[in-house]
């Protein structure tokens, strides 16, 4: 999440139709409108990487996987956010062309600069969501990916998955090996003259 815009304060309807007319995304948060910021590039290629596998795996079947220019929205929270990578397999989701309100998994790519928002109150609000059963983080400076399940009960389960192992996605029935997820994520110094 970027910074907030300096303007009058929106209801959800009013940012709905603000940032259909806006060249830039942006995310929605109790009324208030956040810019969304660019990201590294290895970022980028961990969205990827997940998100090609995702689609791989799930093709044929009845979710969608899409990623980064999808925007879900939570009632409860009041709030619309653009996920890394979200699947829905809820055919309820087809019926909004703007956004996703039922997705099964979200997952976010950790930055320096969203780390405590994506751990913290950008998770507290995805918890909202009651068709959620899954939620997950790729560190990529720790290089782990850590998933959020919630169980029988209701509570959220940590799962934390390193190199050479499978991370195992339940809530799509799939696994993926962690350094797929990595590959090409590991920046290297800049070289002069490069």
């Amino acid at each position: 999440m970027g910074l907030a815009q300096q303007q009058a304060k929106f209801d959800a309807s009013s940012y709905l139709a603000w940032e259909e007319a806006e060249p830039d995304k942006h995310e929605y948060l109790a009324g208030e409108v956040y810019a969304m910021v660019g990201a590294r590039i290895v970022h980028g290629v961990a969205t990827m990487n997940l998100a090609a596998a995702l689609h791989a795996r799930l093709s044929g079947s009845p979710c969608r996987v899409l990623s980064a220019d999808a925007k879900v929205r939570i009632d409860a929270a009041d709030a619309f956010f653009y996920p890394d990578v979200v699947v829905s397999c809820d055919v309820r989701d087809r019926a909004t062309p703007q956004y996703l309100s039922h997705p099964c998994l979200i997952v976010e790519v950790l930055s320096e600069g969203t780390a405590a928002f994506d751990r913290g109150a950008k998770f507290a609000a995805y918890r909202k969501l009651p068709d959620l059963r899954e939620y997950g983080l790729i560190d990529l400076e720790a290089r782990r990916v850590e998933l959020f399940r919630r169980n029988a009960e209701g509570h959220w389960v940590l799962y934390e998955y390193g190199p050479g192992e499978q991370a195992e996605f339940a809530a799509v029935a799939t696994s993926i090996a962690v350094d797929d997820l990595l590959r090409d994520t590991q920046e290297f110094p800049e070289v002069d003259g490069v």
